[in-house]
């Protein structure tokens, strides 16, 4: 009879096995999953050793319990990381022949995903750190000011090409038609960006400064856009130091991390009115759900506008304001119909004075007081009825 082989053994076969199409550092997300399941297996089920001896429970769902009482805690973001690699190993061993049952991890067993909403910038720390950079003006500063002007990745900025820049115009007086080609990012696609006479000038000032005004052969368009004079890459430790050094140095009332000029870009860009549609491309979103997120970075602005139109609301619907009678115009005659004359012209009088008041807190209790008044209204009316 053959012997079957190990949990370890098969899991180990099947990384192999993706290691051929996958990236070398998603191998590395499968294979710290896989350690983590396979580390509770055999210390909680050490009797457990064959892939037909697996089931969901008590094995499967005593890791989900397991997962959430590590110290430190998870994050609901790395479960499901955690979950989605475990379950896609099953999932091709149960393909290829594996005596596994289905079912062994289910869509409920996913914690719900986590909310992040970008940070942009405040519009003063913006204006601050681009003063800094440039002011800097060396290699790492115009970099940064580049991520900042087209909202890059920062792992795309620096595997962006020497002859990034490209003139799509075939007519060479319309020098306006540039783009940015920006390479294979974090979604594994590629894109052109539209490149104005700022990009244009950042990027002819990296040349400058890595010692490389123009391309001298054909063959030296594959070098790297981003190398130092010593002929090192920039690297990304390099990047996000000198982000923090020019932060620290502007003034600038919070740390500064990279992908924030990248989330400060696209919520400019949807204050300047662009379509998400537009967005979407340019950011290399896959999925427009992506790009929405920036819309709730501008709630502060939709507040605002919200309530100047408001506000003009109310004036073009304003009441028409009547004269309120003076003393010598009042009905000399005491009784129940002049005062509810009084008390509807006193109503009317509280409403136009509570419409001009911006004061939400006076302009409720002005709203109480008028409802006494109209409560008070119905009580003489039942009066006005009795006497009858």
């Amino acid at each position: 009879m053959k012997r079957q082989p190990s949990l370890d053994r098969i899991f180990e076969e099947q990384l192999e096995t993706l290691a051929v199409a996958l990236r070398q550092s998603t191998i590395g997300y499968y294979r710290s999953a896989v350690n983590r399941f396979l580390r509770y297996l055999h210390t909680a089920y050490p009797q457990l050793h064959h892939a037909s001896q697996l089931r969901r429970d008590p094995h499967i769902l005593g890791w989900l319990r397991s997962l959430g009482q590590e110290t430190p805690p998870l994050t609901n973001r790395s479960r499901r990381a955690c979950l989605m690699c475990v379950r896609r190993l099953l999932d091709d061993l149960i393909s290829n022949g594996q005596p596994l049952p289905e079912g062994l991890i289910l869509r409920q067993d996913f914690p719900p995903p986590d909310l992040y909403l970008p940070k942009p910038l405040s519009p003063e720390n913006d204006r601050l750190l681009e003063q800094q950079l440039r002011q800097t003006d060396d290699l790492h500063a115009n970099a940064l000011l580049l991520l900042r002007a087209t909202g890059m990745r920062i792992g795309e900025c620096l595997h962006l090409q020497i002859d990034c820049l490209r003139h799509l115009s075939a007519h060479p007086q319309q020098d306006d038609q540039w783009a940015l080609h920006v390479p294979l990012g974090k979604l594994h696609s590629e894109r052109w960006l539209p490149a104005d006479d700022c990009i244009r000038q950042i990027v002819a000032r990296i040349l400058a400064l890595r010692g490389t005004a123009a391309l001298p052969q054909p063959d030296s368009s594959s070098d790297w856009l981003l190398r130092e004079p010593d002929g090192r890459r920039v690297c990304y430790q390099r990047m996000w130091q000198a982000l923090h050094d020019a932060a620290r140095r502007a003034g600038c009332s919070a740390p500064v991390r990279p992908h924030q000029l990248r989330h400060t870009f696209a919520s400019e860009m949807v204050r300047l009115g662009i379509g998400l549609p537009a967005l979407k491309e340019l950011l290399g979103h896959r999925d427009i759900r992506m790009t929405m997120v920036y819309v709730a970075v501008t709630q502060n602005d939709l507040q605002r506008q919200y309530r100047l139109a408001r506000a003009a609301l109310s004036h073009l619907h304003v009441m028409p304001e009547f004269a309120a009678k003076t003393a010598a115009g009042m009905a000399t005659s005491a009784g129940i119909p002049t005062v509810l004359e009084s008390l509807a012209a006193t109503r009317h009088l509280l409403e136009m004075f509570r419409r001009q008041l911006k004061n939400e807190k006076v302009r409720r209790k002005l709203t109480r007081l008028a409802n006494r008044l109209v409560k008070i209204g119905a009580e003489l009316g039942k009066l006005a009825a009795e006497e009858k």
